[in-house]
C-alpha cells in the first residue's frame, strides 16, 4: 500500500536516500521548484526590481516592472507551477493544498488589486498529451491527489484494464486487516499554469505582487554529520548545490553529539533564472530567507550573504542576471518541528 504524506509547507525529493538512522524510503517526498513570473519577451518592459522573501511557510515576491516606452504594452503574464509527476507507488508528493488546480495556493495582486488570472492543466505521459482521453473518461487530472485515484476504482473493469495497459494506472493491491483490496493509482504528468493579458502604461511603472505557500521537501534523519557520508558522490553533489562550508558541516557534527541531536533535512527550491529574460537585468534585486528557528541550520548559494536576524539572512544586488536558481537546504532539530 502507498503511502502518500501530505503536511502543510512539506514535500520534497530526498537528496540524501537514507538517514543515519536508516530512514525507510515513504520518509522522502519530492520537491516542487518553484519560481516568478514569466512574461513575453517584449523590448518595452524592464524589472526595476525585485524583493523575494523565502521561508518554509511562505514565498512572496514583489516587482516593479516599467514600461519604457511611448505606448501602452499588453502581453500575456503566465505564472506556472511546478510540474506533478507520479512514476510508482513510492512517489511522494506533499503539497500544501487539496486543490486540484491550485496547488500552492497562489494568489497575485496588480497595484494592490486581486487578479483574476485563468488557469490552464494539460496531462501528459511519455511526452503525450492524455488530456482529452482523461477527460473522456471523467477521470480528474491530478495524480497525486487521492480522491484522482477514488475516480479510478470506480470505472468500469475495461476500462480500469484500458488505464493499466497505457501505464497510466499502476495496480495497488494490499490487506488492512480485512482481507486483500484492489486499488488503482495515477501515474501520469500534471502541468498546470496560471495565466493573464497585463498592460503596462506607457512611460511608468506598475507593481506586482504574488503570494503562495512553498513545496518543501524532507527526509527524517540526515548524512551531513555522519562521517562515513564524506567523499560520497552525493555529499560532492550537496555541497556544490547547497554551497554548504565548513561551518555548516560543524553545527550539524555539533548536533548530531548533543543530548537530542536527532535532525531532519528540510529542502526548497526556487526558479531564479527566469528573471534573465527582460530587456535589462534586474535593477534592485533583494532575497531574504528565513530558517524559521534560531536552532536550525541554513545553507544557500549567495555572494555577499549578510545575517540580519536570528534566522533572517539578506542578499542585495544592483543590475542582476540570474544565472543559477536557489537551492535551500535546512537542517531541523526534531524538537523544532
Amino acid at each position: 500500500m502507498r503511502a502518500r504524506t501530505r503536511a502543510l509547507g512539506v514535500g520534497l525529493a530526498a537528496l540524501i536516500a537514507a538517514a543515519a538512522t536508516d530512514a525507510a524510503a515513504n520518509d522522502s517526498s519530492a520537491e516542487l521548484a518553484t519560481g516568478g513570473l514569466v512574461l513575453t519577451r517584449n523590448p518595452a518592459i524592464e524589472m526595476r526590481s525585485e524583493d523575494l522573501s523565502i521561508s518554509t511557510k511562505a514565498v512572496r515576491v514583489h516587482y516593479v516592472f516599467a514600461n519604457t516606452s511611448a505606448n501602452d504594452v499588453t502581453i500575456l503574464v503566465a505564472f506556472p507551477m511546478p510540474d506533478v509527476t507520479i512514476e510508482g507507488l513510492d512517489d511522494n508528493i506533499v503539497v500544501p493544498s487539496e486543490s486540484p488546480t491550485n496547488l500552492l495556493g497562489f494568489v497575485t495582486t496588480v497595484d494592490g488589486q486581486p487578479v483574476a488570472a485563468q488557469v490552464e492543466q494539460k496531462a501528459l505521459k511519455n511526452g503525450a498529451d492524455i488530456t482529452a482521453y482523461l477527460n473522456g473518461l471523467g477521470i480528474p487530472l491530478a495524480p497525486h491527489l487521492q480522491s484522482t485515484n477514488d475516480v479510478l476504482d470506480k470505472l468500469p473493469k475495461a476500462a480500469q484494464d484500458a488505464l493499466v495497459a497505457r501505464s497510466l494506472a499502476i495496480p495497488d493491491d494490499y490487506d488492512v486487516g480485512h482481507g486483500m483490496e484492489h486499488h488503482l493509482s495515477a501515474a501520469w504528468t500534471l502541468k498546470t499554469t496560471f495565466y493573464w493579458r497585463q498592460t503596462f502604461p506607457a512611460g511608468r511603472t506598475i507593481d506586482v505582487e504574488h503570494n503562495y505557500t512553498p513545496s518543501v521537501g524532507g527526509t527524517a534523519g540526515t548524512q551531513w554529520a555522519d562521517p562515513a557520508f564524506v567523499g560520497t558522490a552525493l555529499y560532492t553533489q550537496g555541497r556544490q548545490r547547497y554551497c554548504i562550508d565548513d561551518a555548516f558541516l560543524a553545527g550539524a557534527a555539533k548536533a548530531r553529539t548533543s543530548a537530542n541531536g536527532y535532525m531532519t533535512e528540510q529542502r526548497i527550491d526556487y526558479v531564479l533564472t527566469t528573471g534573465a529574460n527582460w530587456k535589462a537585468p534586474i535593477g534592485d534585486f533583494h532575497m531574504t530567507i528565513d530558517k524559521g528557528a534560531s536552532a536550525n541550520l541554513v545553507s544557500f548559494c549567495g555572494n555577499g550573504v549578510a545575517r540580519t536576524g536570528p534566522t533572517r539572512f539578506e542578499v542585495h544586488y544592483t543590475n542582476f542576471t540570474p544565472t543559477k536558481d536557489v537551492a535551500i537546504l535546512l537542517l531541523v532539530p526534531v524538537a523544532q518541528q
